[in-house]
């Protein structure tokens, strides 16, 4: 199909592009600006005046659920709910049901994915099996099949010698490794930031050291083993230090981090809303405070929604027995326009975080806008509003931030130079 798109403002942030343009696309790929090719024949136009065309959003983390929980969500589902929210192109955990450690499992999320047809799929695997931390996966069948990367999740390894031969293994056939960094005896039994709120609340706490105690271990080995390494879900500024600290020092490593971690605090908890439990959990100001100027500064590269739907049923219980975690990839553009909305960064900054910082961090072929390039795309209105939950596609509902009115409104997204959604 061919597309014209027509007097956007276009911000693409690997380029540094940053003005209004019209946009060709055909057979999927960005043809050209402001002048039609030879015999272009629009089969389709969008009048995109007042709006503003941008990489499609790179989201490193949104679990899709599919297979084995289809009571919290399908592939069909919370791709479309992405898509609501500007993504075009999203990476799923291997925490599914079976565990994402064969090629089997991994082709079947790729094809469900390619069948919805919402945005583009890259499966992260499991770096051991069944997540046991045991025995290390079949990575090399798991690339080949179309996974992208590998992370063992909040699972920790049986012992520091396993996880030190993973990665080596790793590093031999260049394999990106994601962290999620969590010292499992420092978190056991923890529902909130070890502190004040927690206190105040009777919550058992989880601290700092959790975070870095893990962090700390897991830099080392990736120092020894030379592995590309990605740390995810970073919830501390002792741990932003630690990243950048690292960065410093020449070792591969990028970070990203929740979006949420940039918008909430423990405060939130004081109500006991359970729509707040997340892991790693909501820490304190300061730490908000450090992980956003980590944003800004460039050392986490990376905004993610690390979007977890439920079902009704899993926060319905008193806090400490209810699952953790927000669905929220559908609002994904709009919450982020908050940092910018509050003079944090830029909005070719914002840009950068959501969609070519992800594409670099994991290698993944998106997140730019360029001739030649896919023709993944976001329309948005950053003068325009949206009613969180006016309309929603997810099938997870637990969003502490349903019925508020969040800046800027997607209008349309396309992935290959199809509208995927469209407001």
């Amino acid at each position: 199909m061919r597309t014209q798109i027509l007097g956007a403002r276009v911000i693409d942030p690997a380029s540094g592009l940053d003005q209004v343009r019209d946009i060709y696309l055909d057979a999927g790929k960005l043809v050209t600006f402001d002048q039609p090719p030879a015999g272009f024949n629009a089969d389709h136009s969008i009048d995109a005046q007042g709006l503003i065309a941008a990489p499609g959003l790179v989201d490193l983390s949104v679990a899709l659920r599919e297979p084995g929980y289809s009571r919290k969500g399908s592939i069909a589902s919370e791709t479309l709910a992405a898509a609501a929210g500007g993504v075009t192109s999203l990476c799923c955990p291997p925490q599914t049901r079976p565990v994402l450690d064969t090629p089997a499992v991994t082709e079947l999320i790729i094809d469900r994915a390619r069948e919805a047809g919402h945005t583009k799929v890259y499966p992260v695997g499991a770096l051991s099996k069944g997540l046991a931390g045991e025995q290390l996966a079949e990575l090399v069948a798991l690339r080949d099949a179309g996974c992208v990367a590998f992370g063992n999740g909040l699972a920790n390894f049986a012992n520091n010698r396993v996880l030190c031969r993973a990665l080596e293994y790793a590093a031999t056939f260049n394999l990106t490794v994601i962290f999620h960094s969590q010292d499992a005896d420092l978190a056991t039994g923890g529902l909130a930031h070890e502190g004040p709120t927690a206190s105040f609340l009777g919550l058992s706490g989880i601290p700092e050291t959790a975070e870095t105690v893990a962090l700390s271990r897991n830099l080392l080995l990736v120092e020894q083993s030379g592995v590309r390494a990605h740390f995810s879900q970073l919830s501390s500024a002792r741990g932003a230090e630690m990243i950048a600290a690292a960065q410093a020092r020449g070792l591969p490593v990028s970070a990203d981090v929740a979006l949420y971690q940039l918008l909430l605090t423990d405060d939130a908890l004081r109500g006991f809303s359970s729509l707040y439990h997340v892991q790693p959990p909501l820490r304190t100001r300061k730490d908000r405070d450090g992980l956003r100027e980590a944003v800004r500064s460039g050392v986490i590269q990376a905004i993610a929604s690390h979007h977890q739907p439920h079902e009704a049923d899993a926060k319905l219980a008193p806090f400490g027995a209810t699952e953790p975690g927000i669905s929220s990839v559908e609002l994904l553009l709009p919450q982020a326009l908050r940092l910018v909305e509050e003079g944090l960064l830029d909005l070719p900054t914002l840009l950068a975080r959501l969609s070519s910082g992800p594409a670099s961090a994991l290698r993944l072929p998106a997140g730019r806008l360029a001739p030649g390039a896919p023709a993944d795309i976001v329309l948005f209105d950053a003068k325009g509003h949206t009613l969180a939950g006016e309309h929603w596609y997810s099938k997870g509902r637990n969003c502490p931030f349903l019925g508020e009115r969040l800046p800027g409104r997607v209008r349309y997204t396309l992935v290959d130079g199809r509208i995927s959604y469209r407001s």
